[in-house]
């Protein structure tokens, strides 16, 4: 915490090792978007860097909210969020082969992005108004498991199974941490084989090929294994220091498709290597960590669920990106938040600070801040 009398109070008690640690991943960001458009800010970098400093500062807003102020704002966000889900479904946008977008006019909308620490905030919500004593029985289930089930088919509808994965990753965890039994959490997993049995015959036909594709790779390695097998090569050629920034040829000679969005890590990993590869993991980490921190110390149960949840999207964020263009999980679409172009997964991110610096200021009376 920075503390200097001409500092302005507000300005001094942000945790500016963390928002440098984030402004120091999206800079890497826009030098790799830099690099896959060939050494020009366009058409990638120039964008990301406008939206990430206009999100920060909205960030920044957002971390003045009081608890209490974000408590009363849940249950109306979800209730409107829901309702622009449905809207989506009816009148939105078409682009890329999915439903996904609101035409708002002045900003093109996608609420489901928006659903990722939304539906955190809604489960926290509702087991920071469930009685202690109700943890263990049926009407600690049920409501949580259709606040996080009407979103979650609303948006795989459109379809965007990456998102929709991440909402009920995002409440299942908030479940848990709640204190629900383990029985309940090992009985759900062994029910996925049934579940996933019906969900296969209801996925479109290239969703059920990104399994396959994950199942067995070299199946079809110039056809739909293509974007598994050129990642792979990238990362694999960079080796411990990469080749060099602006040097990649799996970008540069369109080898790697999606090379600015889902596959950009691979993009990063063949100029900067191995060593590029844990400085962006370490930096997450660190942000993270934080996160927890900030659960660790806040002093009510919402804070505590709020912040923890929030921390582990972040998590399941990275996570889920790395594993997938690695080859270890299906392509399902998930970004690697403040490195692969997109203004959703930015604006997403640093909502997400902005409440845990919010949550954060709530704990400095009697604690000190990590920053």
């Amino acid at each position: 915490m920075i503390r200097n009398s001409l500092v302005p109070a507000p300005l001094a008690q942000l945790p500016w090792l963390i928002i440098l640690t984030i402004v120091g991943i999206t800079g890497f960001g826009l030098a790799v978007l830099y690099s896959a458009a060939g050494g020009s800010l366009q058409p990638w970098a120039l964008g990301q860097g406008l939206r990430f400093f206009a999100f920060l500062a909205g960030a920044v807003a957002l971390s003045r909210l009081k608890e209490a102020q974000i408590k009363a704002a849940v249950v109306p966000a979800y209730v409107i969020l829901v309702v622009a889900l449905v809207f989506t479904e009816l009148i939105g946008k078409v682009a890329g082969g999915g439903q996904r977008w609101l035409n708002l006019g002045i900003i093109r909308l996608q609420p489901s992005e928006l659903m990722k620490p939304l539906i955190v905030l809604t489960l926290a919500r509702f087991y920071d108004m469930l009685p202690a004593g109700e943890i263990r029985r049926w009407n600690a289930i049920w409501p949580a498991l259709a606040l996080i089930g009407v979103p979650a088919a609303l948006i795989l509808v459109q379809p965007d199974l990456g998102t929709a994965t991440m909402v009920v990753a995002g409440g299942i965890t908030v479940m848990f941490l709640a204190g629900l039994p383990l029985r309940l959490f090992i009985g759900g997993a062994l029910s996925v084989l049934p579940i996933g049995a019906g969900a296969w015959s209801m996925m479109h036909a290239y969703q059920r090929n990104r399994v396959l594709i994950f199942l067995d790779p070299e199946s079809d390695p110039l056809g739909k294994g293509y974007h598994i097998s050129q990642s792979k090569i990238a990362i694999g050629s960079g080796g411990l220091f990469g080749k060099g920034f602006l040097q990649g040829t799996q970008s540069h000679l369109d080898y790697l498709p999606e090379g600015h969005t889902d596959f950009v890590f691979a993009t990063m990993a063949e100029e900067w290597g191995l060593v590029g590869g844990v400085l962006l993991i370490c930096a997450f980490l660190i942000v993270i960590w934080w996160g927890l921190g900030v659960a660790m110390r806040a002093e009510t149960r919402f804070g505590k669920l709020a912040a923890a949840g929030l921390s582990t999207t972040i998590f399941f964020y990275v996570a889920v990106n790395l594993m997938m263009v690695m080859g270890l999980a299906p392509v399902v679409g998930i970004p690697l938040p403040l490195v692969s172009y997109g203004g959703s997964a930015v604006m997403t991110v640093l909502i997400i600070l902005g409440l845990l610096m919010a949550i954060d200021r709530g704990q400095r009376g009697s604690h000190t801040s990590f920053g």
